[in-house]
């Protein structure tokens, strides 16, 4: 199944059961931000996608906004975990063990940055689905983690589907 019939059943599946919508986006951003299902399934094009259709049918904003944040909290959180919890052995796990170059630019980034490297790597593709495992790896503190996991899924979030609102709320004029 490719990219394009992924997005044609999942978008129609929310135009008719709209009310699982924060349900659905909250699915996505976990997928989309857990580390190993990131690299293989990336879905912020899809998530804006489903926003602009929402808006543009009427759909309430922050509900869907609430579901993407706690799915975005949920996948990095649990990133965090297995990295705590594996250590440097997680790198030998498919996909990463396919991908040393990503592990390499998920530590630099981690090593350049530090705790703000949670926050950034929620907007940057590629090192999202690594960071928060590097976090773990790196015995980060759990409430530094999660203050940094908390305020990027707030804003990634609001970022994702506010230009669908807009663009929805534009186009109704």
């Amino acid at each position: 199944m490719d990219f394009g019939t992924i997005k044609t059943v999942t978008l129609d599946f929310v135009r008719e059961h709209q009310s699982y919508a924060p349900f659905i986006v909250g699915a996505m951003t976990f997928a989309e931000s857990l580390a190993f299902i990131s690299l293989l399934l990336p879905a912020t094009t899809l998530i804006v996608a489903v926003g602009v259709m929402l808006a543009a049918s009427g759909s309430g904003f922050w509900p869907v906004w609430a579901g993407a944040v706690i799915g975005a909290l949920l996948g990095y959180a649990l990133s965090y975990e297995f990295g705590r919890r594996f250590q440097a052995s997680a790198y030998q796990v498919w996909p990463l063990s396919r991908k040393p170059q990503l592990v390499a630019r998920g530590e630099r980034f981690f090593g350049r940055f530090g705790p703000w490297a949670i926050l950034l790597a929620r907007f940057f593709g590629p090192v999202r689905a690594v960071v928060p495992m590097m976090g773990g790896v790196f015995r980060m503190s759990r409430p530094q983690f999660q203050s940094a996991n908390l305020v990027s899924a707030l804003i990634w979030g609001f970022l994702l589907l506010a230009p669908g609102a807009g663009l929805a709320a534009y186009m109704s004029l």
